[in-house]
């Protein structure tokens, strides 16, 4: 612990409610931990947070002591950038409360819930947010980022449906962002990161959505990739919004629906899962068998809460990864001879390419109507992911996360570097082409005027104008 941060760390305790640890501490190691195991790293103070107060007490300490801020909600960040060296480190984890109204179709949403939280609250009334794939993501990073997952043809980016927020900007005070207070700061939550305060909480407009869904797992083997990709193509261009689709390659899991000789199999999978669409759902599992009939595959009805909760065992805490994203207009031919050169060269069976289907709901937004990294035309957006249980084996596919990613490059939309969500080479130019000019200086504006000294930096950073 810096001496900077041990003279005012009993001031601290005496003003939180919540936990404060230092180095030493019981549990500070295991506070410290995030998702990405590759990131290892020893906070000077972590301010284990249990109410807004307790937030506001901890900017004003680490302003005063000169700390550098870093925010942990769910800490599912491939940049691990939740914790710092000789930093403080704010610890939303406590601040988990889900409030759902029904009637009104609105949920509050702390600022460290999971999105298993959010999902169960909000299921046990037949309601769900957008929001993204994996449970244990934090509800905050994935939405001040954007927020993509299977719910986006329908309803939009979880920003498309947020409402308010409640911030803790970097001059202590707590403010309520919606359309009617603070517009701007409210424009610049929906898609800029966490460039302008401490979210505490989030306010969300809910939807219909059925517990029950149909979905489809199919499973190809690597030499037909390209016949696979083709396939999903077609099937993608057939959609209506009540179905969508993720296109992938990967690594077949050793769960029991999978037939043993294929266990940890490379190839191409495609999953489809139907909302209220079951007919449609039935006719395209048919369209798949007879076209191309799969190495293998799972059909089955699956409540929305398991189906959100589906790739978390795979993404579990405690292995290395490293990602880079990018936005495809379609999966043209040429795009689909860069995926099938690339797939077979990945060293860790557990490293993945993703493409998530963005178009319905998701283009209905304008462009500038929020802060969010990317156009509103319909387009894909792929995530390759290196991802190993240790980190030589991570080093082998970082080369290939790379390469795999600068060869799609002369097929993005836009700058080509995608969704910040899935960045973790921040750089302004970097950040700059993925907002576009316009937007990003936008973006510094309103960062100069809630913190003008870039005290929220750990982040994918924007400084102020």
């Amino acid at each position: 612990m810096t001496q900077t941060a041990a003279g005012g760390i009993e001031t601290l305790r005496a003003a939180m409610t919540g936990l404060v640890l230092v180095p030493g501490d019981e549990g500070y190691h295991d506070a410290r931990r995030v998702w990405n195991a590759g990131i290892d790293r020893h906070p000077a103070v972590i301010a284990r947070c249990r109410s807004t107060q307790d937030v506001v007490a901890a900017i004003t300490l680490a302003r005063e002591r000169g700390l550098e801020i870093s925010v942990r909600g769910g800490a599912h960040n491939a940049a691990g950038t939740a914790v710092a060296d000789d930093g403080l480190m704010l610890d939303l984890s406590e601040l988990r409360e889900v409030t759902v109204d029904p009637e009104a179709r609105r949920v509050r949403v702390g600022g460290g819930a999971l999105l298993s939280d959010m999902d169960a609250a909000t299921q046990a009334h037949g309601l769900a947010v957008p929001a993204g794939l994996i449970g244990h993501t934090g509800v905050g990073g994935l939405t001040l980022g954007g927020g993509m997952g299977w719910l986006t043809r329908r309803f939009g980016l979880s920003i498309d449906s947020l409402v308010a927020a409640e911030v803790v900007v970097a001059d202590g005070r707590v403010l309520r962002a919606a359309q009617g207070e603070h517009p701007d700061l409210y424009w610049a939550l929906r898609g800029g990161g966490g460039n302008f305060g401490v979210v505490t909480s989030f306010e969300f407009r809910l939807h219909e959505v059925d517990p029950m869904v149909q979905f489809g797992l199919f499973f190809w083997p690597l030499d037909q990739g390209g016949e696979a990709l083709r396939l999903a193509r077609e099937v993608i261009a057939d959609m209506s919004l009540g179905i969508n689709a993720v296109v992938g390659a990967l690594n077949a899991p050793p769960a029991p629906f999978v037939p043993e000789q294929h266990h940890l199999r490379a190839g191409y999978v495609l999953l489809l899962t139907g909302f209220g669409a079951d007919d449609e759902h039935g006719q395209f599992v048919q369209r798949i068998r007879e076209t191309l009939p799969p190495l293998f595959d799972m059909v089955t009805p699956m409540p929305y809460v398991e189906l959100q909760k589906m790739l978390d065992e795979g993404n579990a805490w405690g292995f290395h990864c490293y990602e880079k994203c990018t936005y495809i207009e379609n999966l043209s031919d040429e795009v689909i001879e860069v995926v099938t050169e690339q797939v077979p060269l990945k060293k860790s069976p557990m490293s993945l390419v993703l493409f998530y289907r963005l178009d319905g709901a998701y283009s209905r937004a304008g462009d500038n109507d929020t802060a969010f990294s990317g156009g509103r035309s319909p387009r894909f957006s792929a995530f390759v992911v290196g991802f190993a249980p240790n980190a030589d084996l991570l080093d082998a596919d970082r080369g290939w996360v790379r390469a795999f990613w600068d060869a799609l490059r002369p097929h993005a939309v836009g700058g080509g570097d995608g969704y910040i969500n899935g960045m973790v080479d921040y750089g302004e130019d970097r950040l700059r082409s993925a907002y576009g000019a316009a937007k990003y200086d936008r973006l510094a504006r309103i960062k100069g005027e809630y913190d003008p000294e870039n005290i929220f930096h750990l982040n994918a950073n924007i400084k102020p104008a």
